[in-house]
């Protein structure tokens, strides 16, 4: 039986995509429960249809820009900074 191997950034890219899924399922399920709702507008640009699907894709990718972006600073200040302490 073989051990995953869980290292940081394949735990934090397996987090950041569930939690995209739950927010897509939400978004879904909001609109399935919920009667009178309005387009949403993603990024108060892109207008979604009132739909099941429409508000399963905006509330997707809300979330995965809300998360993406920082996420994205992140990776990208923690390749770039210097560090002492490292030994190449």
């Amino acid at each position: 039986m073989s051990r995953r191997n869980w290292d940081g950034p394949r735990f934090v890219l397996l987090l950041y995509v569930l939690l995209v899924g739950v927010a897509g399922t939400a978004g879904f399920l909001t609109a399935t429960f919920v009667d009178g709702l309005e387009r949403p507008a993603y990024l108060f640009l892109v207008e979604f249809p009132a739909t099941q699907l429409g508000f399963a894709a905006y509330g997707a990718l809300t979330i995965a820009t809300v998360l993406g972006i920082p996420l994205l600073l992140v990776v990208i200040v923690s390749q770039n900074i210097d560090d002492e302490a490292r030994v190449e």
